[in-house]
């Protein structure tokens, strides 16, 4: 089999921007994240579960993750480029591997891939928020997801109350799970380099979350209290009358700000829309 770098000057690969695309070429990097994920969850490889690959690129990734013996490896890519590479990877490993051409958005994992199922992805900067936020929807079907994001976007999604970062992401992420900071990447780990530092994620669900009926009502109620942040709830939250009793029932001022309320908080007003 071809070297990485072999197989990218073969097929002259070069990134698309318009794809988010930032290729990690560097095995070392790319066996560090499967190692953190791995040694967090308390496993020693992947055998036994059924691995969901979004973006592989040239493969830095999906490599790594086919030497910790999964059951599957499915991969989700948009590029035809790189579907061409990873039916080269296909050819030389044992592990029963599918390919799909398409998009992540209209991919639904938790029914195309068998469970015990786990999600791994340098996502594409440009989609991955709603990526998350479909995935985070439906979270007890994972058994954990190793993500990585740009770092502000990371930031946001671990951010605690009353800090400037603090939003919508952060509070379905945190209800909906127990996340653990991985590391950071400097910009000169990937090709091309891009402007900003990454960072990788590992994401486990809580037994204790949000049903995707509360998750829907987090969402409506974290965009009116975040669309006009600098403003007080009884101002923010307007559209949704009924929930200005129910702050005082909670014991939450109608004069503080959507940045004050913990993700409890949040979940507490959401179990009575």
């Amino acid at each position: 089999m071809l070297s990485l770098r072999e197989t990218i000057d073969k097929h002259s690969l070069l990134a698309s921007k318009a794809l988010g695309q930032n290729f990690l070429l560097d095995k070392n990097i790319t066996d560090k994240i499967i190692r953190l994920s791995l040694n967090k969850q308390g496993i020693n490889d992947f055998t036994g579960y059924h691995i969901c690959e979004v973006g592989p690129g040239p493969g830095g990734l999906t490599r790594s993750i086919l030497d910790e013996k999964p059951n599957s490896l499915t991969v989700i890519e948009m590029d035809n480029r790189c579907i061409e590479i990873m039916q080269e990877l296909q050819k030389h490993t044992d592990v029963p591997f599918r390919i799909t051409h398409g998009d992540a958005l209209k991919f639904d994992i938790s029914k195309e891939i068998p469970a015990p199922r786990q999600i791994i992805s340098n996502l594409p900067y440009n989609v991955s928020v709603p990526l998350l936020v479909n995935w985070l929807a439906d979270i007890g079907s994972y058994g954990a997801m190793t993500l990585m994001f740009q770092k502000e976007v990371a930031e946001r999604i671990t951010a605690p109350t009353r800090n400037k970062d603090y939003g919508r992401i952060s509070i379905l992420s945190q209800l909906c799970c127990k996340i653990d900071k991985l590391f950071d990447l400097s910009p000169e780990c990937f090709t091309p380099a891009p402007k900003i530092w990454s960072t990788v994620l590992l994401f486990r669900p809580l037994e204790n979350r949000p049903s995707a009926a509360e998750i829907k009502a987090l969402e409506k109620i974290t965009a009116a209290a975040f669309g006009q942040r600098r403003k007080m709830l009884r101002q923010s939250l307007k559209s949704l009358p009924q929930l200005l009793d129910k702050l005082e029932s909670l014991g939450i001022p109608p004069t503080a700000r959507a940045e004050e309320l913990s993700p409890q908080q949040f979940w507490e007003l959401a179990k009575s829309l």
